[in-house]
């Protein structure tokens, strides 16, 4: 791994470190593993499903008083379809069902991706959209960019028996009512790719929002992904 990949990193981890130390805001800690099943099909089709869940270990204030009883929060499925349209593009829609304290909330997506190979890491960018409709909130639409790095830790691509870095960045603008927030999320992972169909991550999810009415609310949550692929 050359001295760049690590600047990269590091750099990121920094501005994650700086984000944390001079804040004065609410705080959540817990897990969130989710588990991955991509089907390929013919004519260049994929459909993606995927089952999440958070669970809650601690919430309080920095610096004040910590609550630590164990709380289950949700449980996200989703599915979303999609078709490559290009040498490295990809778009996709679908639908997914959140069960959260007793209710049913429907979000329906739509995104758009490009992957780019270079010399020694692989980038994708992930453009979408979504909708999100209750019966106890009202609807909320929301626009979200994310950039990723995918950086094997030996060699040029990541083969099977092999380790890699994986660093989500993504910028959700959300809106609700009359009410817009920007939400900020940056996942460092660390993966390992079993065999050519199988592979499992693992790292911190973190994720700030709020912060344009100064009343931030960070989130961490220990990232455990499994990824299986079948079809074609």
């Amino acid at each position: 791994m050359n001295i760049k990949k690590l600047q990269f990193i590091f750099s990121i981890l920094f501005v994650l470190l700086v984000n944390v130390v001079f804040s004065q805001q609410t705080y959540q800690l817990g897990i969130l593993p989710s588990f991955n099943l991509n089907t390929k099909l013919k004519n260049d089709w994929s459909v993606n499903t995927k089952i999440e869940s958070r669970q809650l270990l601690q919430r309080g204030e920095w610096g004040g008083a910590a609550d630590k009883e164990y709380n289950y929060v949700l449980t996200d499925l989703s599915l979303i379809a999609g078709k490559k349209i290009g040498l490295n593009s990809r778009a996709g829609a679908g639908y997914l069902i959140r069960f959260e304290e007793g209710e049913r909330i429907h979000r329906f997506i739509q995104q758009f991706i490009i992957v780019q190979r270079k010399s020694g890491y692989r980038l994708a960018h992930r453009l979408l959209t979504d909708q999100t409709f209750s019966t106890i909130e009202s609807p909320q639409f929301r626009l979200r960019y994310r950039i990723t790095a995918e950086i094997p830790l030996n060699g040029e691509s990541v083969d099977p028996k092999e380790f890699y870095v994986k660093l989500n960045n993504e910028y959700l603008n959300s809106f609700q009512s009359a009410d817009y927030d920007l939400e900020l999320r940056l996942v460092p992972l660390l993966g390992y790719d079993i065999a050519a169909n199988n592979k499992l991550e693992m790292g911190l999810d973190y994720r700030v929002n709020s912060f344009l009415n100064q009343k931030a609310e960070h989130s961490f949550w220990v990232s455990l992904n499994w990824f299986i692929e079948i079809g074609k």
